[in-house]
């Protein structure tokens, strides 16, 4: 289901009202990990997404909401401040390391940037797709890709959207070149390189509460701790 404007706007004015609220509390510095998640067109993402949101109780972000704020310089800035001090310093500490080995020549790259480098300083919450699980440090985040054979993929949107197997298989080469392209572009890497994850899930074999399950294992049986660059 498509997000319309309005409903972005307003998903991104409560998670900022939300994050207002958290910054006045007084709490301890443990790891308050994030769930990455990059996958192919039709490979069903969304749904794992959403359910392992809710399962863990935790903020969900979209591509779609994230691609939004990064558009805004403005919107960028408001939620950078909804940061304390001591977390602004850890977001600092990221992105300078970040940058050291990236270009910064893209306005948009450097919104997207802080965006999802604020969301994971916040912690608590899962993040679909824009480069995510390449941006936060591997220390903070569990990193999934979530794949499928085309031909089962293909099969997915056609069923999905009501179209024909060939308008869904133009559609699944288009989104899936758009994303590889994205990732080789600003990240300079292959964004199905398995060796960029800690998980890769491949939905042809797994019912979505299955899938959810192991991902959740993964994700609870990891040793998050007190992260800081600064060793």
């Amino acid at each position: 289901m498509e997000i319309t404007l309005r409903s972005k706007e307003k998903l991104i004015e409560e998670q900022i009202k939300k994050w207002q609220v958290v910054q006045k509390k007084k709490y301890k510095k443990p790891i308050r990990p994030v769930i990455t998640m990059s996958r192919l067109p039709g490979a069903g993402a969304r749904v794992l997404a959403e359910q392992l949101a809710r399962e863990l109780k935790i903020d969900y972000f979209e591509h779609e909401i994230i691609e939004e704020i990064a558009k805004s310089s403005s919107v960028s800035e408001r939620i950078v401040e909804t940061l304390d001090e001591q977390d602004r310093s850890i977001l600092d500490d990221w992105l300078g390391l970040f940058g050291q080995s990236r270009m910064w020549s893209y306005q948009y790259f450097q919104h997207l940037t802080k965006v999802v480098g604020t969301i994971g300083t916040h912690g608590h919450a899962l993040i679909l797709g824009r480069g995510a699980s390449f941006i936060l440090p591997k220390e903070v985040s569990l990193r999934v890709l979530v794949v499928a054979p085309l031909e089962v993929r293909i099969r997915n949107v056609s069923e999905a959207y009501g179209c024909s197997e060939s308008e869904a298989r133009d559609r699944v080469k288009s989104r899936e070149a758009e994303r590889i392209g994205f990732i080789r572009k600003y990240f300079r890497t292959n964004m199905l390189d398995p060796s960029n994850y800690d998980l890769s899930i491949n939905t042809e074999n797994f019912k979505p509460d299955d899938a959810v399950k192991i991902i959740k294992e993964a994700f609870n049986s990891r040793q998050w701790y007190n992260y800081s660059v600064k060793k």
